[in-house]
């Protein structure tokens, strides 16, 4: 059961449906470190497409940054604590039945939501994954997860994102890892120099299975 036998009630009684009648998942979804691009936006927008429910929240209060490096130093000014916490106030005023989703820097908000608030459905991990140890509680029971990154990534692969993600895939009951051939770290951002087409369009497709799961 996707959200756990726990809480399944709950969830029943909010699940939305399409005019099919399958069940639509609500997504909290955090941005990377260059902000809310053009790219991120368009990618939420094909999950609303597909029926979804997704929930965009600015954690950068409309910031956007030219680079990856940028990005990274403004989130630093703020300190990281305070990104996990913007998560966390955005998520206080949704219901407590979502996918919580990142894109690297917004993985830390997510993860943290998915592991410590009752009645995550769902984690997408993208192109990020800190060690469970990091929210202070191992991955939760009943709560699927993916993680999606490049091989050659040197932001995933050689700065502990690989190894935690390899830690978590062996901890959860329900985990999938998807690495994909290159070396960029936002490929599935279309607005961005990083974006591999082919890659990103497996990823949508993965995720979009994995939503309508849940």
């Amino acid at each position: 059961m996707a959200c756990g036998a726990h809480h399944m009630r709950l969830h029943l009684l909010h699940e939305k449906h399409t005019e099919d009648g399958a069940a639509m998942a609500g997504v909290l979804l955090f941005h990377h470190a260059q902000g809310q691009t053009p790219g991120f936006l368009a990618f939420a927008d094909e999950l609303r497409e597909a029926g979804h429910t997704v929930h965009t929240p600015d954690l950068f209060d409309g910031r956007t940054f030219s680079s990856v490096e940028e990005g990274v130093a403004h989130a630093e000014d703020l300190g990281f604590g305070e990104i996990v916490e913007r998560g966390t106030q955005a998520a206080d005023e949704l219901p407590q039945e979502l996918v919580y989703a990142g894109f690297s820097l917004g993985v830390l908000p997510a993860q943290s939501l998915a592991q410590t608030r009752t009645g995550a459905c769902g984690a997408l991990l993208f192109h990020a994954c800190v060690p469970t140890s990091e929210f202070g509680s191992p991955w939760p029971d009943g709560v699927p997860v993916q993680i999606h990154a490049m091989d050659a990534d040197p932001i995933f692969t050689e700065e502990g994102d690989l190894d935690a993600a390899r830690a978590l895939v062996e901890s959860a009951e329900q985990a999938e890892f998807f690495l994909y051939p290159g070396d960029q770290h936002l490929f599935a951002d279309a607005s961005l120099p990083s974006y591999d087409k082919d890659a990103a369009a497996l990823l949508n497709k993965r995720v979009l299975g994995f939503l309508s799961a849940r």
